[in-house]
């Protein structure tokens, strides 16, 4: 089962405890734009293989964020959808 799915089931819970007030504020969230620069850079370096190990460290934290981030905000998207507030 691949790991977006699992994190779906697991965190399916997530959803039900959400007000709608909540929902649309998770949808919202995002990197500001001094973090954005930084995952922008390394994604780009990870693009031409030039990362260290460091940054390849810092860059798979930042994938393993976002996909959490990325599942819990669908769980949020579908608060607002049953609550039409879409």
């Amino acid at each position: 089962m691949a790991t977006a799915t699992l994190l779906d089931r697991i965190f399916e819970p997530f959803g039900e405890v959400l007000t709608p007030e909540t929902a649309a504020r998770f949808v919202a969230m995002r990197a500001d734009d001094e973090l954005q620069r930084r995952i922008d850079e390394l994604a780009d370096k990870c693009t031409e293989g030039l990362l260290t190990d460091d940054e390849r460290a810092e860059y798979d934290a930042y994938i393993q964020a976002i996909d959490f981030i990325s599942i819990m905000q669908s769980k949020a998207r579908q608060v607002l959808k049953r609550k039409g507030q879409s």
